[in-house]
């Protein structure tokens, strides 16, 4: 097969790939990337109603360039939320409701044979979008899920040994039930690292949940909330603008030291079977950035890497089973050990 040439199947261009075949794309820094964030925040909040710290943590990897699994029980709004904020973005959007039996071609494509040409025609998966929708990701096996190694880490694809790039912005967002474990499939450590964050989802409180009852019974049959209120506000190439600004936050030398000794010490605390790795580090800072962002900053204080410090490593960190026997979790860990850090003095 690897003889015979390969071409790529014509087919409908992507919004972002204009995007990738403009001139290239100047920063928005200052007020006018906290501008732009805010207003995202603000159109996703029409339809995803409370849960503020969740929808910050979205966009934080958003605005990182990274990727999120958001976890929480069923009936929380954790595929209302992504769906929000696909609506907020003028991008391309993918749903892939994984399955025990989901290949993965699946996901990336395959080769199709044409026999009047003599080639094989590449048809593109769902992955080839700029916001992949993951849903219930722990119901496929292992080998499903590491379709999408490749593509969170190199923002490309390989099929039939030719690698195709994905479009910019990419950001993949994952779904899990944590409590159901019948027919799920943990999650690989290594595809949990290529997660910038962890993003837990919990009740709402009372007052968001009567408002959450009153915009979707009222005067509606269907159980499930009106998207059409979300207004797109960002294209691809105000994202990848934004992420470059994001990037280019000032992160004082200090406050870098301050992230790596959080890291290292996962590393030898106690109850901690596994430690977070580099990985973990360059998250750390990346997450931190984005936060500074949504803040209305231009620089990063010890605060932002200490408020995200828990979604950036509850995932990249594993207990020791007395912990575990005991019901603590990882966040309590973190907690203990984010105490004992010592920060730097601004």
């Amino acid at each position: 097969m690897s003889d015979t040439p390969i071409s790529q199947v014509l087919v409908p261009p992507l919004a972002a790939d204009h995007a990738a075949a403009s001139p290239a794309v100047a920063p928005i820094t200052g007020d006018a990337l906290t501008r732009r964030a805010a207003a995202i925040r603000d159109e996703v909040s029409k339809a995803f109603i409370g849960q503020a710290e969740a929808l910050d943590q979205v966009l934080i990897a958003l605005l990182a360039g990274g990727h999120a699994l958001i976890e929480g029980v069923p009936g929380l709004g954790k595929t209302l939320l992504v769906r929000a904020l696909s609506r907020a973005l003028d991008c391309s959007y993918a749903r892939v409701q994984f399955t025990p039996d989901l290949m993965p071609s699946d996901i990336s494509g395959h080769a199709v044979y044409d026999p009047k040409t003599e080639t094989f025609n590449v048809r593109r998966g769902p992955v080839f979008t700029n916001l992949l929708l993951a849903d219930e990701i722990n119901r496929a096996p292992a080998k499903t899920q590491s379709a999408l190694l490749e593509a969170m880490q190199e923002q490309q694809v390989t099929i039939e040994g030719h690698g195709f790039e994905l479009p910019p912005p990419f950001l993949t967002l994952a779904t899990q039930n944590p409590v159901e474990q019948e027919g799920t499939y943990p999650l690989p450590e290594a595809q949990l690292d290529r997660f910038l964050l962890k993003v837990l989802i919990g009740y709402p409180t009372r007052e968001d949940e009567m408002r959450m009852v009153v915009a979707v019974s009222q005067g509606r049959m269907a159980s499930d909330f009106d998207l059409s209120q979300v207004q797109r506000v960002v294209g691809p190439q105000e994202i990848v603008a934004m992420q470059l600004g994001t990037a280019l936050v000032t992160v004082d030398e200090a406050v870098i030291d301050y992230a790596v000794r959080i890291v290292a010490a996962t590393r030898g605390w106690a109850g901690i079977a596994l430690g977070a790795g580099p990985r973990g580090s360059l998250a750390l800072v990346r997450a931190a950035r984005a936060q500074a962002v949504l803040s209305g900053r231009d620089f990063v204080t010890p605060d932002d890497v200490r408020e995200i410090a828990k979604p950036a490593l509850r995932h990249r960190i594993a207990l020791a089973p007395e912990l575990q026997l005991e019901g603590q979790s990882p966040d309590d860990v973190l907690h203990a050990l984010l105490s004992k850090v010592e920060a730097p003095r601004q």
